[in-house]
């Protein structure tokens, strides 16, 4: 991705709202888009941003974090240990559609008469409302206002509240709210299921080609509706429920109807103008791993009857309180800047959607806004999102741990599998189990074990959190990925021992199966370190402890001594004839990518060129090197920092989303301040300005991640090595000021940004221990806590590119050239069900 210099959003079609997303007229070309960013969420349940009367968009999709069916894996060519059994998220039963018609005429916001439209996604209230005047083909005008929302204090509920008032003339006036199955239903919806599901794009999710959703349970009573299914071949579990009040003046009948996959229930109101019609919908999503849908419904109905006992304002009351405390922990100000501002937000609230009430599940790349990447839980959570949630809401970081840790058992099966000792945890998931048939790109990045340790480091570290390491049980975590690098490396001895490791991936995905790998070595180093010092800490702290872990983990003195070893071993790459660390052990033996002169219709190259192709050159997707400058920036020198940044920074294509934040905090530290904004700015309209153009398929979490880490970790300069908490300040030089808040072991901290001072605040718990530019600073509860910088901040100007590597020399004396591979016609990629040709973002 190039840095963005501003603003690419249409200001017109979108205007700026420092504190909501607002949409000022309907435009059905952007339908996919906005789908997407006008979705709402809590973590367990999300509702895709469509238009509640239902008809046309890109995706009429609500989803269950989790909720999934499985499906063989038929490999071409089998072999031992590829991955068998696929997993892809369902679009659960519809409950937010709501059919109008007035006079018998359908209400269809993509082909009527518009006089007035707007809608706003609301940071404050967490609520999606519309207000649209709609002129009816004999021209009488309509009022439709609705809110919807997904709710942050039960996560089973949401709501929409639809109202209906005729402005001019009377009218008959017909509201059929449903429930359908848009999974399976094959009406009038199965050709837009059909095109929602072609599969031009690896990145988007599987499609699914037999019936999914098993009908288990139907029951109306009343106004209010339940069904329940079993998902086909995972055994999933889910039951929904809707009920429905009617408020209005006028005179009307209501009617209803149940079916397998749809349930209606009809209300005809004999409309007086300027009589509102109001109907208040709530619903009820209730899933299991296999608990009987009956048992699922009486949970549905406990729900209801729960939100129903009291006036359905309060669930919106409690709604915006449960943001305000939100905000009183995660908001970042940027004075003076309202359009990134409200950038900054909506990611922020866009975070929250996708985490908030996720409790003990996992966090998927696309959160709970679609169906992008098939719902599957990568890195991206322990990389990109724990960073935000560990120091903003450790609750939910501690809940994101969990769920890996729950994998564990899977885990060390898999590990197994492999000829390996310990555990190995899957690429790509939903249920535990690899479920990435490209190995090379999934199986093979190992380096999620060291991810997954080192989120769980930094969370310990950041929260003081040592309970859930021990008696919770998470030291397994480190010691079961110990003992896979341990046993995954070998040993050399060329004059002193070193410890390899070979045959992996890097997260560079245009670079696979290769040897010593620089992140990969990094990261395990530091992963078999976390897991010697935790250990050895509790051998002193608490001996029983250590004993049952010992005997739990069949554990031996032994192992931890080898892992000490291995640590201090480790061979990390380095060239000194170019003065930077290789990627790999053959990396620098291959040519460049000439990226300046690559047409940007061939781009992302992973759509337009065989893998093999790719990996002949050096061209890297995502930061690999650079992100383990910001990861063990501890472990290098800045002036290793600089060269390394320079080298990799002009190789790095920026197809993946997960670049661009890390490139925006290494830029801001090494001195390229004005490429560091461009970055940043590149992470944070990805899905805003539909940037990969498939924002239409789900949000990227993870790049919502990394513009938190981009202002808190790049701006803000805030590092955490081993529970030492540093600040060394980037800030733009054309931003005034930069506020945001941490949560170090229990202390809430706003942190207050000008060119030439920090200030720390303590608003909640008894303060913190940090250091400013090598500065001790001891912030307490008696009052803002005020440093001067001081100190030359490097100023570094323009952008690398591979013209600067060009011509220089490699060890062996070669000169590395530029060049590209011919282009040819092109032939689209078709993957199906059953491949997975590229591992996404």
């Amino acid at each position: 991705m190039n840095p963005i210099t501003s603003d690419p959003l249409d200001r017109y079609h979108f205007p700026i709202d420092e504190w909501g997303l607002t949409e000022s007229d309907f435009d059905r070309a952007l339908q996919g888009r906005t789908e997407t960013l006008f979705a709402v969420g809590n973590g367990y349940l999300g509702m895709r941003g469509n238009p509640e009367e239902g008809l046309g968009g890109h995706q009429n999709g609500t989803f269950v974090n989790g909720f999934h069916d499985t499906w063989t894996i038929r490999h071409a060519e089998e072999a031992f240990g590829f991955a068998r059994v696929g997993q892809t998220i369902v679009n659960v039963p519809d409950t937010k559609l709501i059919k109008l018609y007035v006079d018998d005429e359908p209400f269809d916001v993509s082909s009527a008469d518009i006089v007035a439209y707007v809608r706003r996604l609301d940071f404050r209230t967490g609520v999606l409302w519309r207000e649209v005047e709609w002129r009816t083909p004999s021209g009488k005008r309509v009022l439709v206002r609705s809110r919807r929302l997904t709710s942050f204090t039960d996560r089973h509920v949401a709501v929409v509240d639809y109202s209906v008032t005729m402005l001019d003339a009377d009218a008959s006036v017909l509201i059929s709210s449903q429930i359908l199955n848009r999974q399976d239903w094959k009406d009038e919806y199965a050709a837009a299921a059909h095109a929602e599901n072609s599969m031009d794009d690896p990145r988007k999710a599987a499609a699914f080609t037999d019936r999914v959703l098993l009908p288990r349970f139907k029951r109306a009573e009343g106004s209010r509706y339940l069904l329940g299914y079993r998902a086909s071949n995972s055994g999933m579990t889910l039951a929904v429920g809707a009920d429905h009040r009617l408020e209005t003046g006028n005179e009307w009948t209501e009617s209803g109807q149940i079916d397998d996959d749809l349930a209606k229930q009809v209300y005809s109101v004999q409309a007086k103008a300027g009589e509102p019609i109001r109907l208040i919908k709530t619903i009820a999503y209730h899933t299991s791993n296999g608990v009987p849908t009956r048992e699922l419904a009486d949970r549905c109905d406990r729900t209801l009857d729960r939100i129903e006992s009291a006036p359905i304002e309060e669930v919106f009351e409690r709604q915006a309180r449960w943001l305000d405390d939100f905000w009183a922990r995660s908001d970042v100000e940027i004075p003076g800047e309202p359009s990134i501002q409200q950038a900054v937000r909506w990611n922020l609230f866009q975070l929250a959607q996708s985490t908030a009430r996720t409790d003990g599940g996992g966090i998927a790349a696309k959160g709970v806004s679609g169906s992008g990447y098939g719902g599957h839980y990568f890195w991206d959570t322990e990389i990109y999102v724990l960073p935000f949630l560990t120091y903003t809401s450790p609750q939910v970081a501690r809940n994101a741990l969990r769920f890996r840790q729950a994998m564990l058992p899977a885990a060390r099966e898999r590990a197994a599998e492999l000829n390996q000792r310990g555990a190995l945890f899957p690429w790509r998931t939903i249920n535990g189990l690899e479920s990435s048939a490209y190995y090379a790109a999934g199986t093979a990045q190992y380096h999620i074990d060291a991810d997954i340790s080192h989120a769980l480091s930094q969370y310990v570290s950041a929260t003081g959190d040592e309970d859930f390491l021990i008696n919770g049980e998470a030291i397994d975590i480190l010691v079961e990925t110990a003992r896979m690098w341990a046993d995954l490396g070998f040993w050399r001895s060329n004059g002193k021992q070193s410890f390899h490791i070979h045959g992996v991936t890097g997260p560079d995905e245009y670079t696979t199966v290769v040897n010593d790998n620089l992140f990969t070595n990094v990261m395990a180093r530091a992963n078999l370190r976390a897991a010697v010092r935790r250990t050895r800490a509790l051998q002193v702290s608490d001996p029983v402890s250590y004993e049952r872990m010992l005997a739990r983990l069949d554990l031996s003195e032994d192992e931890i001594v080898e892992w000490a070893a291995a640590a201090e071993a480790m061979h990390i790459l380095y060239d000194e004839e170019l003065g930077i660390h290789p990627q790999d052990s053959q990396f620098l033996e291959k040519e460049l990518w000439d990226l300046e002169n690559t047409p940007a219709n061939k781009r992302p190259l992973l759509l337009h060129f065989h893998p093999l192709v790719i990996y002949r050159f050096q061209v890297i997707k995502q930061a690999d090197v650079v992100l383990a400058l910001l990861l063990q920036g501890d472990e290098f020198t800045e002036e290793e920092k600089r060269r390394d940044f320079e080298y990799y920074d002009a190789l790095t294509t920026g197809d993946s989303t997960l670049s661009a934040s890390t490139q925006a905090i290494v830029a801001a530290e090494v001195g390229y301040r004005e490429l560091a904004l461009g970055y940043f700015r590149a992470a944070l309209y990805v899905d805003l300005g539909d940037l990969h153009n498939n924002t239409a398929d789900g949000l990227h979490v993870a790049s919502m991640g990394g513009v938190w880490s981009a202002l808190v970790f790049g701006f803000g300069g805030m590092r955490d090595y081993l529970g030492t908490f540093t600040f060394d300040p980037r800030l733009p030089e054309e931003w005034e000021a930069l506020s945001f808040h941490v949560t170090i072991r229990g202390s809430l901290l706003r942190v207050d940004l000008r060119q030439d001072s920090i200030t720390f605040t303590v608003e909640d718990g008894l303060g913190a221990e940090l250091y400013v530019r090598g500065r001790r600073v001891d912030v307490t509860t008696e009052g803002p806590s005020r440093v001067m910088l001081r100190g030359e901040v490097p100023t570094l100007e323009g952008a690398p590119t591979t013209s600067d590597i060009e011509g220089t020399i490699r060890a062996d004396g070669s000169v590395i050239t530029a060049s590209m591979p011919t282009i040819t016609t092109e032939i689209p990629i078709v993957a199906t069900q059953n491949g997975d040709p590229v591992i996404p973002d």
